[in-house]
């Protein structure tokens, strides 16, 4: 019986690792094929968050103190995802909007990671991570607190 059971677990973990080997992506999980690109395109840092779906320290980060007027698009594709007109202040050290500009630039994916429950926030084209999602944002904008890394973005001044 436990020969059966390991042979079983052997085999499923033998086709997901040939599942991600093939270049499929499941729910913003980056594939080896694919993370060879964008480890070309990336820097290290922009990597590790996007990739890797590191984070960095809070406060020490490129735009969690930006006040200026702009987009912010994404570090791997360009992509405009959120607007200077939705950023606010919210106390944590990373920057932090009130929305995307356009809902369908961005997907949402539970995310059980260091024992908490979150929603990760990826790039919806390339399932990036961006970071995560929270309801303790401003309410009379909308409640929600879109908590990114600055390394995932670029910002561009208007």
């Amino acid at each position: 019986m436990k020969t059966i059971a390991s042979l079983m677990v052997f085999s499923a973990a033998l086709l997901l690792s040939c599942q991600q080997m093939s270049g499929q992506t499941n729910q913003g999980k980056t594939t080896r094929v694919e993370a060879e690109k964008w480890k070309n395109k990336l820097t290290p840092d922009e990597y590790d968050i996007m990739v890797n779906k590191g984070t960095e320290p809070p406060y020490k980060n490129a735009y969690w103190n930006n006040h200026q007027k702009g987009i912010y698009v994404s570090a791997a594709t360009g992509d405009t995802l959120f607007s200077s007109n939705d950023k606010f202040d919210s106390g944590t050290g990373w920057p932090s909007f009130t929305k995307p500009v356009k809902a369908d630039k961005v997907a949402f994916i539970k995310d059980s990671s260091f024992g908490m429950e979150r929603t990760e926030v990826v790039e919806k084209s390339t399932g990036l991570h961006l970071g995560h999602i929270f309801d303790d944002g401003p309410v009379d904008r909308g409640g929600k607190r879109y908590c990114m890394n600055s390394g995932a973005l670029k910002f561009i001044k208007q």
